[in-house]
């Protein structure tokens, strides 16, 4: 495994985006448990696309306008959504860290939901994998295969690592009325710049 490949997947994985965020949120306002399903939530998420990239399925959709214009606004209804629901949370949420098995599989869905829904993440693999797999490779298949399996590993490590961070910090936040309110709204805020990104992703 190169070098080059792994540092690489670091900095792709550890930038800010969708599944960060969420991520970071779920930690936040639910705890650690929901933190660590949120990050595993993200990971299955991006299975489908590795899965378009390495059978050409996201050739296909590159080259197709009306499947990537679908997939792109299903993307940005569902991040205004997200938007939407942060802007209206409110109230004291409890500091127990306790989840009930309905809201750990509200949190798991979103999550894969979130990075299901982004075009973005298919066209990204389809030239992103490729560049480590050399014209001669005799096992090109299981190469990309195991790329993808380092790749989603390095996936939920980053984002449980956020999670737990924003976990660590959920007593001190989630002690103010108004703190709690800002905090909804910050992500309320980030969660529609992201669908207004996507909106105008170009392919």
């Amino acid at each position: 495994m190169t070098p080059e490949f792994l540092l690489t997947t670091f900095l792709i994985v550890a930038s800010p985006g969708t599944g960060a965020l969420y991520t970071i949120a779920a930690g936040l306002t639910a705890g650690p448990r929901a933190s660590i399903v949120a990050a595993f939530g993200c990971t299955l998420g991006i299975i489908p696309h590795m899965l378009a990239a390495i059978s050409g399925l996201a050739a296909l959709i590159a080259a197709s306008t009306t499947a990537f214009e679908v997939l792109r606004y299903l993307g940005v209804a569902y991040l205004l959504y997200m938007a939407w629901s942060m802007f209206r949370a409110s109230g004291t949420l409890g500091l127990s860290g306790a989840a009930s098995a309905r809201s750990i599989r509200e949190v798991v869905v979103k999550a894969i939901l979130i990075n299901l829904l982004n075009p973005k993440l298919s066209l990204f693999f389809l030239a992103f994998l490729p560049q480590f797999v050399g014209p001669d490779e005799p096992y090109a298949l299981a190469r990309m295969m195991t790329l993808s399996l380092i790749f989603m590993a390095t996936t939920f490590l980053v984002f449980a690592a956020y999670g737990a961070g924003a976990a660590a910090m959920r007593r001190h936040v989630l002690s103010s009325i108004p703190v709690q309110t800002w905090m909804f709204r910050s992500f309320a805020i980030a969660f529609a710049a992201l669908a207004v990104q996507l909106a105008l992703t170009q392919r």
